[in-house]
């Protein structure tokens, strides 16, 4: 991205927005864009009008104010005034919705004091789910028993050995049933007790894989990480622990813990090896991507046989993304969502053998036109799993706003 220099009045000459996400919200007759920032850097939400967001959108480091004032003018017909824009411009960077020097400054400050903490907190009990134990048992139990959730009746795989699953990392309220599916296999299978948990970082990341050492802590209690596996992995590949810090608000790898915690902290102590993926079936075309996801499976199943163990993996994703919020220019009918979920269950016949090149092909024809955000950790899962072919348990969606705005989801198990 190229250097932003700063004006006379301070802004930056060419402002680059940071990987914040936004979705569109209807106040009467009138529509507006929220943004917020998902890596948790910044708290801040702010409401734009949708001209305001047809500027932000061009803060991408390559435009001056003064073009940006200049397309707007095409666009809307009407002057915008250069202090308007370096108005809007200035509350981005205080709201640290800019790259720059700001942002870096509590990016650092952030990172040491995620280093120096002892476990990574519980970013999002009370929040994405219940925040006392007890309370949290109970909506776990709901998850299992409500008629969206699995059936009661025992499973065909009772008793066999699992080697993995998929489960959704979407609002654990709305898809808690989902989720239910898969651990509800795993509660009633024989499993080891270590699990790597592969999970997408929504935020982006500078790395494509990055590694946490840090225990997790949930209100079920606090969930260790296998040091052995992590250190090797440390001093093996100290690159993949560059980025940990988005590990603290990411919440795909907390939403699997009280799962986890439910289905097998009950019968036996377990540990887990935290891994966030960011990258595309597009970029894992490219040199520099796939070396690096393939060093990461190398050396993760290098360490993982040194050390005498054979991890159930855990893959924290979901699928499709379609509608306003994603990016279409308009809200899914129930055409396009039956479509959709038609391509879905075509795609995850690629999952189910085991195929994850024939998986990425799926999505690059395509051209990922219904940006599938779990493929990095369902990718690397099927790289890295021991054993076992798939089945799709369950699959669903969840509607994100008042457009109809959705994404899909699943679980998938591995025996």
């Amino acid at each position: 991205m190229t250097p932003s220099t700063t004006t006379a009045a301070g802004t930056p000459a060419n402002p680059v927005l940071r990987n914040l996400q936004y979705s569109p919200i209807k106040e009467q007759d009138e529509q507006y864009i929220v943004l917020w920032d998902p890596s948790g850097l910044s708290a801040e939400k702010l409401i734009l009008p949708l001209n305001y967001f047809f500027i932000i959108q061009h803060l991408d480091g390559r435009h001056s104010l003064d073009q940006i004032g200049a397309l707007y003018l095409k666009r809307f017909g009407e002057f915008l005034m250069p202090d308007k824009l370096q108005q809007l411009v200035a509350d981005l960077e205080g709201k640290l919705f800019l790259e720059g020097p700001k942002v870096e400054a509590v990016r650092a400050e952030r990172q040491a004091a995620y280093r120096q903490a002892p476990v990574r907190p519980a970013a999002f009990a009370g929040k994405a789910y219940e925040a006392e134990a007890y309370k949290l048992r109970r909506q776990i139990e709901s998850f299992y028993a409500s008629k969206e959730g699995p059936e009661q009746k025992p499973s065909p795989n009772k008793g066999q050995q699992i080697y993995g699953l998929v489960a959704p990392a979407y609002d654990v309220k709305q898809a808690g049933p989902i989720y239910a599916w898969a651990y509800k296999e795993l509660n009633e299978a024989e499993s080891a007790d270590v699990f790597v948990v592969l999970a997408t970082c929504h935020a982006g990341m500078e790395s494509y894989i990055t590694v946490t050492d840090r225990d997790f802590e949930t209100p079920l209690g606090r969930v260790p990480v296998h040091q052995p596996i992590v250190s090797a992995l440390r001093q093996q590949a100290p690159d993949f622990f560059t980025d940990d810090l988005a590990h603290a608000q990411e919440h795909a790898i907390e939403f699997q813990l009280p799962f986890l915690q439910d289905a097998v902290g009950a019968r036996k102590p377990f540990t887990i090896v935290p891994v966030l993926c960011a990258f595309s079936a597009a970029e894992l075309q490219e040199p520099a991507c796939r070396q690096q996801v393939d060093r990461f499976v190398a050396t993760l199943q290098a360490v993982c046989a040194s050390a005498g163990v054979t991890p159930c993996i855990v893959a924290s994703g979901d699928l499709a993304h379609i509608g306003m919020r994603y990016g279409d220019s308009a809200p899914p009918t129930d055409f396009s969502f039956h479509r959709c979920m038609q391509e879905d269950l075509a795609m995850l016949k690629h999952v189910e053998e085991r195929q994850p090149e024939e998986f990425a092909t799926f999505i690059l024809k395509e051209a990922d036109r219904r940006r599938i955000s779990g493929f990095a950790p369902i990718y690397t899962l099927l790289r890295v799993i021991g054993g076992g072919k798939g089945e799709v348990r369950r699959y669903d969606r969840g509607i994100t706003d008042q457009f109809n705005s959705t994404v899909t989801y699943a679980s998938i198990v591995f025996f």
